[in-house]
C-alpha cells in the first residue's frame, strides 16, 4: 500500500499545480483514499488489541464516519442536500450490505462457519430496526402533512420535525455507547482473543496514524466533491448515483478494509461491530449531525428521503442483515446474498431518474 500513497501529493497537483481536468482529479483522489484508508485500518488493529475489540471497533466506525461526514459537508456547502441523503443511503446499505458481504466471504475461504456472540448481534438488530424506523417517519410525516397544509408549511414542519428527530437519536446513540462500553461491558467485550503476533505500536503511534489519516482522507474527499458534477457529467451518470455508490464507498473504505482483514483473523464480532455499526452510526450520528450542522452553514436539510427506492433500500437491507446475523453466525453463502442484494440495489438506483 506503500506506493499508493503517492497518489496524495499527485491528487493536489493535479488539483492546485497543474489544474487537470476534474475527472482525473476525481479518479486520483478517490484511489488515493485506498492506502489512507489502509492506514486506518492498521492504526484501529493496535488499538484494539490494547483495548479490546468493542472500542476497537467503535474507533475505526467513528475514524471512517469522520471522513464521510467531512465529505458530506463539502458537498452540502455546494448546495446538493440530495446527494448527500443518497450519500446516507449508500452508506447504510454499502456498510450493511457490500462491507459486510465481502468480509464474510473472504472469512469464510476455507472454513465451514464462523461465530460472534448472539447478544452482540441482537443489539445491532435492535439498533437497526431503530434506524429504519428513524428514517421512515420524516417521509411518512412529509406525505402526510402535504395534504394538509400548504408547501412552504409543510417544509417548515419537515425541518423541525428533522431537527426534533435528530437530537433523539444522537441522545439514542450515546445511550448505546453508555450500555456496551459502561453498563454492560463485561457482555459487549471481546468474543475472541485479539492477535498478539508482532510488536504492538505505542498508543500514542496508533491514535496520531488515525487522526493524520482521518485528515488526509478529509483533503481528498474534498478534491472528490469538488470534482463531482463535471465527472458526473463527463461519465454520462448522475450525481446522484454517485452518490449512493462511489461516494459511499469513499467515505467507508476503512471499514471496508478493517471488516475484511478481521473477517480472515476469525473475528467476527469486531466484524460486525465495524460494518453494521457503521451502518447504525450513520443512521443514528452522522445523518442528525449534518442536519444539525447543515442550519449552521445556511445550507438545511432535513430528513425527508422522497425517493421511495432510498426507502426500500433502507428497510431491505436491516431485513437482510437481520436474518443472516440472528443465529450468531456466517457462512460463505449468506455472504453471497449479502453481495446479490447490493447488486439489485445499485442496478436499481443506476436505471432510476431521482426527482429534483
Amino acid at each position: 500500500m506503500l506506493w499508493l500513497l503517492l497518489l496524495v501529493p499527485l491528487s493536489v497537483v493535479l488539483r492546485y499545480a497543474t489544474h487537470a481536468a476534474p475527472l482525473w482529479i476525481f479518479a486520483a483522489a478517490a484511489l488515493a483514499i485506498i492506502p489512507l484508508a489502509e492506514w486506518i485500518r492498521r492504526a484501529t488493529e493496535q488499538v484494539a488489541r490494547v483495548a479490546g475489540s468493542a472500542v476497537g471497533g467503535l474507533l475505526n466506525v467513528t475514524f471512517g464516519n469522520v471522513a464521510e461526514l467531512i465529505l458530506a459537508l463539502f458537498v452540502l456547502s455546494a448546495g446538493r442536500p440530495e446527494v448527500v441523503k443518497g450519500q446516507i443511503t449508500g452508506s447504510f446499505i454499502g456498510n450493511g450490505l457490500l462491507g459486510l458481504g465481502l468480509a464474510v466471504i473472504v472469512g469464510s475461504w476455507g472454513r465451514d462457519k464462523q461465530t460472534f456472540s448472539r447478544e452482540r448481534s441482537g443489539l445491532l438488530s435492535s439498533l437497526l430496526i431503530l434506524s429504519v424506523i428513524a428514517l421512515l417517519i420524516p417521509a411518512i410525516f412529509d406525505y402526510t402533512v402535504r395534504d394538509v397544509s400548504p408547501r412552504a408549511h409543510a417544509s417548515t414542519l419537515d425541518e423541525h420535525l428533522s431537527l426534533g428527530v435528530s437530537i433523539l437519536l444522537i441522545g439514542a446513540y450515546g445511550a448505546n455507547l453508555v450500555y456496551t462500553l459502561v453498563t454492560h461491558r463485561d457482555i459487549f467485550g471481546d468474543d475472541e482473543p485479539p492477535e498478539k503476533a508482532g510488536t504492538a505500536w505505542p498508543l500514542w503511534r496508533s491514535l496520531g496514524v488515525l487522526v493524520v489519516g482521518t485528515a488526509l482522507v478529509a483533503l481528498e474527499s474534498e478534491l472528490v466533491s469538488g470534482a463531482l458534477e463535471v465527472s458526473a457529467r463527463s461519465l454520462g451518470i448522475s450525481e446522484f448515483f454517485l452518490g449512493v455508490t462511489v461516494l459511499a464507498i469513499i467515505g467507508n473504505a476503512a471499514e471496508y478494509f478493517a471488516g475484511v482483514y478481521f473477517a480472515r483473523q476469525n473475528r467476527m464480532g469486531l466484524v460486525m461491530s465495524i460494518t453494521v455499526g457503521s451502518s447504525i452510526q450513520v443512521a443514528l450520528l452522522t445523518a442528525p449531525v449534518l442536519v444539525i450542522v447543515s442550519y449552521l452553514i445556511g445550507h438545511p436539510m432535513n430528513l425527508v428521503f422522497s425517493n421511495p427506492l432510498e426507502l426500500v433500500a433502507i428497510a431491505g437491507t436491516s431485513v437482510a442483515v437481520r436474518t443472516v446475523a440472528q443465529d450468531g453466525e456466517t457462512t460463505w453463502f449468506e455472504g453471497v446474498l449479502l453481495l446479490t442484494v447490493y447488486g439489485l440495489l445499485a442496478l436499481a438506483f443506476f436505471f432510476v431518474t431521482p426527482s429534483g
